[in-house]
């Protein structure tokens, strides 16, 4: 009897190939050839499942997504049942930071993204990811939790305040990458910008975050 394929852990294989290779070549440098010779599978199941390079770009981009979504989880439930708000907020940010070899791909590939879907017509004709603001609405409860629990500045603007620590954490993710800053000195300004909020601490751990 042939075996039954599996038709979305074959397009998740696919996705999986080019996120490795866009990794180590750059996202603009990688073509459809490139992907299937990582997946180990011929050019012709790429075409015959992605059509197109850019649907497999898009497919790839939301790959990473769900592949960021479950390392923040992973990070969250490693900081134990009820961490606070505090330390919730400081995991979200910290995941995003280029202090491995995954999540400097993750940061690598994303902001390629967004660049490619600025002057590629077919990305740009396509939502950039399904919800842009799901972490801009989770920082700002978080935020909010803190304030009406008292454990942050009550008349700090918690919508500001996420925009600005996820602009920063963009920001200093960047300089990590392009060797201006160390992941420890990223952390610690934004661990700065945490403690000008958080009016009690939490007693979040001090190293130098988890990867």
């Amino acid at each position: 009897m042939p075996k039954r394929v599996d038709h979305e852990e074959r397009r998740a294989q696919i996705a999986e190939a080019l996120i490795q290779v866009a990794g180590r070549r750059g996202l603009h440098a990688v073509g459809m050839r490139d992907v299937a010779a990582e997946a180990g599978v011929s050019l012709r199941l790429v075409q015959y499942y992605f059509e197109t390079k850019e649907k497999l770009l898009f497919y790839g981009l939301q790959h990473l997504t769900d592949r960021f979504t479950a390392r923040v989880g992973a990070r969250l439930a490693a900081a134990g049942p009820d961490p606070g708000p505090r330390a919730m907020v400081e995991e979200l940010l910290l995941a995003s930071l280029p202090t491995d070899d995954e999540s400097r791909t993750f940061h690598l590939l994303y902001s390629s993204y967004a660049i490619l879907s600025v002057t590629d017509e077919a990305l740009a004709a396509q939502p950039f990811i399904d919800n842009p603001d799901a972490a801009e609405h989770a920082l700002t409860g978080l935020l909010e939790q803190a304030q009406a629990s008292g454990v942050a500045d009550p008349d700090a603007d918690a919508r500001t305040e996420a925009i600005s620590l996820l602009a920063m954490a963009a920001t200093m993710g960047t300089s990590i990458l392009v060797g201006q800053r160390r992941p420890e000195s990223a952390i610690a300004v934004l661990r700065h910008h945490l403690d000008r909020i958080f009016t009690t601490a939490e007693t979040p751990e001090r190293g130098a975050g988890r990867g």
